[in-house]
């Protein structure tokens, strides 16, 4: 098996939540998903465990982060496209997210950044893969 990454987010409303990034074009696998949570598919090695809270701190001792006034990570997600990234950043604004940061645009790499409804900070970023090619390379 490859190595996979399952970030687990703590959220308010888990209905709302899978509403929003079901906007962002993301499914979700009924295998994993029930009132306590729900695995979002973002590719074949990379989900997201979105949690309600109750659930989400039966993991963990430590408090959840107020996300009005703190970060507890930014999930940045890499696309295939300058295009994919606003796609993804749009539909997220239209969907009830917040922005988070300016865009950032450095010609080689381009990138948006935005809050889903609970706050998690997100960057949805593309890099011209020509930029990086010679990197590691004697």
């Amino acid at each position: 098996m490859s190595t996979k990454i399952f970030v687990n987010l703590p959220v308010k409303d888990l209905d709302k939540s899978i509403g929003f990034f079901e906007q962002l074009g993301y499914s979700f696998n009924p295998q994993f998903t029930d009132e306590k949570g729900a695995c979002m598919v973002i590719s074949d090695d990379i989900y997201a465990m979105l949690l309600v809270e109750p659930f989400f701190k039966s993991f963990t001792d430590k408090e959840i982060v107020d996300t009005s006034k703190g970060a507890e990570a930014i999930v940045a997600l890499g696309v295939e496209s300058r295009e994919r990234v606003d796609e993804l950043a749009d539909k997220a604004l239209a969907a009830g997210g917040k922005p988070s940061k300016e865009p950032m645009d450095e010609g080689f790499m381009y990138g948006r950044s935005f809050q889903d409804l609970d706050g998690h900070l997100w960057e949805v970023f593309w890099m011209d893969p020509s930029a990086v090619e010679g990197e590691g390379k004697e």
